[in-house]
């Protein structure tokens, strides 16, 4: 069985000033094209069984950057939805909850298209992806890649160790990163994570 492959989409103007940015569709930055085009040999020396991509379209366009033509979208790939957190920084977000932290506290309600989700919630989203990722590994020979948003894919990854939700919180990973989960006599580890082409 092949590995899982995780990219975080590309530098957007709203993750380069740390605005949480769940389902605003926010563009890529020349700078996240620039990170998308520079993971192509990293991508490339791999043989790709399938790839999902969250719909949004940063992690859409870097997909195609990266040259990951035949995708399938999966609406569970999307980022976290952050309610009425969403646009907001955590330091704006600390100065009314001085301890707030996402991965343990969740968001605080949004409107109805948007109501926010719970680290829990994220988690079954996570769950969800994997399932169709190990079909999707069980039927090629080839990795799987997921293209996706920071912090869905911290706590996919703490999902596919065995981790709560919550872990997802000791995974830093920056935009335009590689990461891959493999496995170890037949359990699940991380194999590389937030991996940058050489400048």
């Amino acid at each position: 069985m092949g590995d899982l492959f995780l990219v975080r989409h590309g530098e957007t103007s709203w993750s380069r000033s740390g605005r949480h940015t769940g389902s605003t569709d926010v563009p890529l930055t020349d700078r996240g094209r620039a990170q998308a085009r520079a993971l192509v040999p990293l991508i490339r020396s791999h043989r790709i069984g399938a790839v999902l991509v969250s719909p949004l379209q940063r992690a859409r366009e870097t997909a195609e950057l990266i040259g990951l033509h035949e995708v399938q979208l999966d609406p569970d790939l999307r980022e976290w939805d952050y309610g009425g957190y969403e646009g907001v920084t955590t330091a704006e977000i600390q100065r009314t909850r001085p301890d707030w932290f996402l991965f343990t506290d969740g968001v605080t309600p949004g409107p109805p298209e948007h109501p926010g989700e719970t680290p829990e919630q994220v988690g079954e989203r996570a769950d969800r992806v994997l399932a169709r990722a190990d079909a999707a590994l069980a039927d090629s020979e080839g990795c799987v890649v997921l293209v996706a948003h920071g912090h869905f894919l911290r706590v996919l990854t703490a999902r596919r160790l065995g981790l709560p939700p919550s872990a997802g919180a000791l995974f830093q990973l920056a935009t335009g990163t590689l990461c891959r989960l493999g496995t170890e006599h037949g359990r699940p580890v991380i194999a590389s994570w937030n991996v940058r082409p050489p400048t």
